[in-house]
């Protein structure tokens, strides 16, 4: 069948359920990039070196939680397709297994980050005042790996119940008393970006502690799983971890890249990259339910309602894409002033945002395929297209890396080479339609 994105038709019954699920979890996907671009805000009006050093190690943790995110990923696919089965007790020990991971990893985790900190640091570009803030944070947030990926289970575990609306309250608490908490320890306290990494992992308590509560009390509760079900779910996290960390370097390469050119470019560069993550996490939301109603279309044998679905995301992503690039291309020249007062970043920010909105449609279209492979299960798909579209990066990359005068707008056009490649890789595979076979293992 022909890979097509046109135009809506009528909307519908199962617009109507895409729209119910993907709503709550565009809250939660936005509260996230909103603390970020709060504690950019926040650490950015402390002085360039403090905010050098949050981009720094805001790269670093950015690839533990994505690495980690298999937990949230695979549990919501594993659920929704055993609950779309039939199959109860299947789906509560596959939540079951997230959480024991989550421990397990969580604190294995939290101890390399701590010892590798300074290590890393030096890797990323971080040097003298920079790198020392940048050490600092990682190692404060070390402590908030633990809860982290209990809240990654938690969050998985309910939105394969087709829930995402409590998960989306749980964000908003545990969020509100993050910001709190950094403007009491950053400027209260006066603790500089050692209070902004306090406030965080006092956040990922709270959310734990309530992801824990509510899913006590969930349709379907967590029960001890079985080892076949963990060492599933451990075959699945190491294919998605992959698949992550080389999602990972490619974002860590261009904050290393904008590292060398300057503390200017790299503050702008960390500016836009946070933009770009909020606009990235925003799209992701339709992916949500692309991938809970495909799990589930599977486990109930609907192989073509599958179909379904993925025409009806993919239409909304093209569109939503479309609006979201337009308005931040529109914002490129007003939205750094809200990070920094000085003109170097300013400049710097700017065109990389406007090349960050014109990759949005394309950017689009990779998330919600993301979310339609994750249904089907097909994660070796997922795992191979994101190592080859790093390909697509290395050319402009190296550039960069020989020639500094190039500047931060060549950076981000290798970004928008790596995600139109990705894009292209995921929907190739999805028009042919072997995904079905790995949702039926």
């Amino acid at each position: 069948m022909a890979f097509r994105v046109g135009r809506l038709p009528r909307f519908g019954a199962l617009d109507r359920r895409i729209v119910a699920l993907a709503l709550p979890a565009l809250g939660t996907l936005l509260i996230e990039p909103v603390y970020n671009l709060t504690d950019s805000a926040i650490v950015g009006h402390l002085g360039r070196n403090p905010l050098g050093a949050l981009a720094i190690a805001g790269g670093a943790l950015n690839i533990v939680g994505w690495v980690a995110a298999f937990l949230e990923m695979a549990t919501v696919s594993m659920v929704a397709f055993r609950r779309g089965a039939g199959d109860e007790p299947g789906a509560a020990r596959a939540a079951g297994a997230a959480y024991s991971l989550s421990v397990l990893v969580g604190l294995v985790t939290a101890i390399v980050v701590a010892v590798v900190a300074p290590y890393l640091t030096e890797v990323i570009g971080g040097h003298g005042v920079v790198a020392r803030e940048a050490v600092t944070y990682l190692r404060i947030s070390a402590i908030g790996l633990v809860p982290l990926l209990i809240s990654l289970a938690g969050n998985g575990h309910l939105t394969g119940l087709e829930d995402t609306k409590r998960p989306f309250l749980i964000a908003l608490v545990a969020n509100a008393v993050n910001v709190v908490l950094e403007i009491t320890l950053v400027y209260g306290a006066g603790l500089g970006i050692a209070g902004s990494a306090w406030g965080t992992v006092g956040a990922q308590v709270v959310s734990a502690l309530l992801f824990t509560v509510v899913s006590r009390r969930a349709s379907i509760r967590p029960a001890r799983p079985r080892r076949s079900e963990v060492r599933r779910l451990v075959i699945d996290g190491v294919r998605l971890s992959i698949r992550t960390i080389a999602l990972g370097v490619v974002l860590l390469a261009s904050t290393a890249l904008a590292a060398r050119l300057g503390t200017s470019m790299l503050a702008g560069h960390q500016i836009a990259l946070q933009i770009w993550t909020a606009l990235a996490l925003s799209l992701d939301s339709l992916a949500v339910p692309a991938q809970v109603f495909v799990g589930e279309a599977l486990g109930k044998g609907e192989p073509l309602a599958a179909r379904e679905v993925g025409r009806r995301t993919l239409r909304f992503g093209l569109l939503a894409g479309t609006i979201v690039g337009g308005l931040t291309i529109a914002l490129a020249w007003v939205l750094p002033s809200v990070f920094s007062a000085v003109p170097a970043v300013h400049a710097a920010a700017t065109p990389a945002l406007i090349v960050c909105g014109a990759m949005q449609p394309i950017a689009a279209l990779a998330f919600v395929l993301d979310g339609l492979l994750l249904g089907a299960s097909d994660y070796r798909t997922l795992q191979r297209a994101m190592i080859v579209a790093l390909l697509a990066f290395v050319p402009l990359g190296a550039a960069v890396a020989i020639d500094h005068r190039l500047g931060i707008v060549a950076v981000w056009l290798a970004l928008a080479c790596w995600l139109s490649a990705r894009s292209a890789l995921l929907g190739w595979q999805w028009a042919k339609g072997r995904w079905s076979v790995a949702a039926a293992r």
